[in-house]
């Protein structure tokens, strides 16, 4: 899948994506994935649907779907450049990956995030309900010292 408005695209084309540009925004700007070893990124596009945005051919955002695109997916390491902020394009990329067919009929999309509780709210995100049913194994610093 390849869509452009004006002078920036959204790809699925995991060739395309700039796995450099990724880690280093995940593994040193993220709040969320501060010294993921390049393997492990590498890895978790090969398991993913991903979404590249781009001004042009440079790598401006990026985002994936964890999914078995039938009744479940997790939405993950969604970022826009600094640079690129305030365009509209994280709106536009949440668009986008919610009308892939991949993600239609599933039973539940899922995110976590510190901050952007406003822009998911706009796509139907909501907190838990009956947050005693879900439980969680949560390691935040696995990557640390890596």
């Amino acid at each position: 899948m390849e869509i452009t408005q004006g002078p920036y695209t959204i790809s699925t084309d995991k060739q395309r994506l700039d796995i450099a540009y990724i880690h280093h925004f995940l593994s040193v700007e993220s709040y969320w994935a501060v010294n993921i070893p390049l393997a492990v990124v590498q890895k978790a596009i090969a398991g993913s649907l991903c979404f590249g945005l781009y001004d042009g051919e440079k790598q401006i955002g990026f985002s994936r779907m964890i999914t078995d695109c039938a009744t479940f997916a997790f939405l993950a390491d969604v970022f826009v450049d600094p640079a690129y902020r305030g365009k509209g394009l994280s709106k536009w990329l949440m668009e986008t990956i919610l009308v892939q067919p991949e993600m239609q009929g599933l039973r539940r999309i899922a995110l976590t995030t510190r901050d952007a509780h406003t822009l998911y709210s706009q796509y139907g995100f909501k907190a838990l309900d009956n947050v005693d049913r879900w439980m969680i194994i949560h390691n935040p610093n696995v990557y640390k010292g890596k």
